[in-house]
């Protein structure tokens, strides 16, 4: 009998990892941010540009109606952490990730990006508090080996072309790519075998790495979800975020 319990308690536990969520275009929602945070989705996505010297939000070049940054998304997160104090939401290990799709020159977005989330230092810096947003650039991106001169305030979208020293690499939060370099399935019925074949090599170069990887551009349904998940995506890319939630989690 204890024999027999004690085989049961070494027995390898598969543990269910929720699905991550991305909230793509979250700027482009009914309600930008509240959708993607009552949901609880993991990353969440915006497209930013420099509009007379501030950082604004939007999909196409801006004009002076573009909302900003800081309205949009600083502000309605430094008021969650004054709400709730060390974290986000009353659950304690809710945290995500702010993805900002960077589309003018990062050497001048970044500087003005790292002064805004200075002045909002305590809910932005996960060096001193895990729970903290965590800031990744993704779009127009800094040359790769200027990544190390940038504050730990950021962190970087990577690529499965680009090659990372062990340093470098730390500053890699996740592994990005376009789904259509991979296949121009759309999402009905079964993903192609071939497809498959050459989305998981490069999902497992991602994983060897210890990174989460995503793909831009992939069909958005759950039959879709579903299948990308069972090849090993890690993160689903989605404009249906409640919808996904719901079918993934």
């Amino acid at each position: 009998m204890y024999l027999r319990i004690l085989l049961l308690l070494l027995l390898p536990v598969a543990i269910a990892t929720a699905q991550k969520i991305q909230s793509q275009n979250d700027y482009a929602q009914p309600r930008p941010f509240v959708t993607a945070y009552e949901q609880r989705a993991d990353f969440i996505e915006a497209d930013v540009w420099l509009l007379d010297g501030k950082l604004v939000v939007s999909q196409e070049k801006p004009t002076g109606n573009a909302p900003t940054l800081d309205s949009l998304y600083i502000k309605p997160i430094a008021k969650l952490f004054g709400q709730y104090k060390d974290k986000v939401s009353t659950e304690r290990d809710y945290t995500f990730g702010l993805m900002l799709d960077i589309k003018d020159n990062p050497t001048d977005v970044l500087p003005k990006l790292i002064t805004l989330l200075q002045e909002n230092l305590s809910y932005f810096n996960r060096t001193a508090n895990a729970k903290a947003i965590q800031v990744i650039i993704s779009g127009n991106r800094p040359k790769l080996e200027t990544y190390l001169d940038y504050p730990l305030l950021l962190q970087f979208d990577g690529r499965p072309s680009e090659v990372y020293d062990d340093e470098t690499l730390r500053r890699v939060a996740l592994i990005s790519d376009n789904f259509r370099l991979y296949s121009r399935w759309d999402g009905t019925d079964e993903l192609p075998e071939v497809d498959r074949e050459k989305l998981k090599r490069v999902i497992k170069r991602a994983h060897s790495d210890n990174k989460l990887i995503r793909f831009w551009g992939a069909p958005d349904s759950p039959n879709a979800w579903k299948q990308l998940k069972k090849i090993g995506v890690d993160v689903i890319n989605t404009d249906k975020v409640a919808e996904a939630v719901q079918a993934m989690r």
